[in-house]
């Protein structure tokens, strides 16, 4: 038996080994993790090793997984106005009930610029897209074949601890959803909705804290300039604006706790009109509840304009 043990053992240390080189020949590509990152069953004092090895040990099947291909981290692919947008994995709950439901659901989402492949899950109600189509254009496509859709989760399965993030604007005056996803370790993509603002331009940022005691003003100096500056959103003579791009080096674990501030004009250094706090967001397959937790509705019955 001691025998026996020995054999799995050294095989064991093998193979560990043999994977703990192969991340560490790949490390330069990464800047190191947060120092917060604890996994309690690996002992490597490498934090690098440590992310790699958890995901290798610990990866798991997310229920009534559907199979389809991640997108590569290099991949981009055109989107409106020309801005060239990374590709995520999306998924709604979607009201289905028979094949013809499905088969009118991903016609319709063929035809959407950006959209590369679309898997559908009959059973759980979940449609999952794979391209870099925005929320809001996907979400219209799919309320135009007469069902009612939701938003579940947003990101790339499996990479990342924090993958999406949003902030929503409640009113009474101003009312918006700002969405966060992280695309690889040097790249987020942001999609925000807004209405209920003054026609022109308006800026808007990531600020240090999520203190919303006085509003906007509260929210502290701008994070990490320039990296929380968002730039400026064109609002329509509606008093709406839709904004979606990609954005370097920005970090969605690193953004939970703080806010996003939006203001009167182009200038920051006026209080603020209207802030939220970034809240982490459902990832890929992390979300097939069909009823809200509050009153057991179902859930695209629970859904907002934005």
């Amino acid at each position: 038996m001691a025998f026996l043990r020995s054999i799995v053992t050294a095989k064991t240390t093998a193979i560990a080994a043999s994977f703990a080189v192969s991340c560490i020949s790949s490390s330069s590509q990464f800047e190191r993790p947060s120092k917060n990152l604890k996994f309690d069953s690996i002992s490597s004092s490498n934090p690098i090793l440590q992310l790699s090895l958890a995901k290798h040990l610990q990866k798991t099947t997310p229920p009534s997984a559907l199979h389809m291909d991640a997108p590569s981290s290099n991949h981009q692919t055109s989107s409106e106005n020309g801005v060239v947008l990374p590709e995520l994995l999306t998924e709604f709950m979607v009201d289905m009930s028979c094949q013809g439901c499905v088969n009118a659901v991903k016609s319709k989402l063929q035809t959407v610029e950006g959209v590369k492949n679309v898997d559908v899950d009959l059973d759980n109600q979940v449609v999952r897209i794979l391209g870099s189509s925005p929320v809001k254009t996907m979400t219209e496509a799919l309320e135009q074949t007469g069902r009612k859709a939701r938003l579940i989760g947003q990101g790339v399965p499996d990479d990342f601890l924090i993958s999406a993030a949003v902030a929503e604007f409640k009113g009474p005056d101003i009312f918006g959803v700002v969405r966060l996803a992280q695309v690889n370790m040097e790249l987020t993509r942001i999609e925000a909705n807004f209405s209920g603002l003054s026609p022109g331009k308006h800026a808007w940022s990531i600020n240090e804290f999520g203190d919303l005691t006085r509003g906007a003003a509260s929210t502290g100096k701008l994070y990490s300039p320039p990296l929380g500056d968002l730039g400026t959103l064109e609002v329509d003579e509606k008093g709406e604006a839709f904004y979606t791009g990609p954005k370097e080096k920005l970090r969605v674990a690193d953004l939970i706790g703080r806010a996003i501030a939006v203001y009167a004009t182009e200038d920051k250094s006026d209080p603020g009109l209207k802030a939220a706090v970034i809240a982490r967001s459902a990832g890929v397959g992390e979300n097939y509840k069909k009823l809200c937790t509050c009153d057991g509705t179902t859930i695209w019955e629970a859904t907002s304009n934005l």
